[in-house]
């Protein structure tokens, strides 16, 4: 799981800050900060569903406003999607959405 939030976070800040013709964000840049698979594995062991969504939730609005908002038909689908995950109240209820949510990340890449 660590690594799927890890990896939702990693897509969500490539859309926000990655531009054609420089060097791609990785896993180890510094703009990853608290979204790290040990910030994550962290708050998995705590049962920290509202810090995972918070965390996500910050990465997934940078994402937001680098596909041009929620006016766009790549912002909607993101929104909804973003809803589905924000509204998991359990760690197992966390893992249909964040999957919804890597593949739809790296898909808009």
């Amino acid at each position: 799981m660590e690594l799927l939030l890890e990896t939702v976070a990693l897509y969500s800040l490539k859309l926000a800050y990655e531009t054609e013709g420089h060097s791609p964000i990785l896993r180890d840049d510094p703009l990853m900060g608290s979204c790290d698979r040990e910030v994550f594995e962290l708050l998995i062991r705590r049962a920290d569903v509202a810090g995972i969504q918070g965390e996500i939730g910050r990465c997934l609005d940078l994402a937001m406003g680098g596909i041009g908002g929620v006016d766009t038909v790549l912002g909607r689908e993101l929104g909804r999607l973003s809803a589905d995950f924000g509204a998991a109240q359990t760690m197992e209820e966390l893992d249909v959405p964040a999957i919804r949510l890597r593949d739809y990340l790296r898909d808009a890449q």
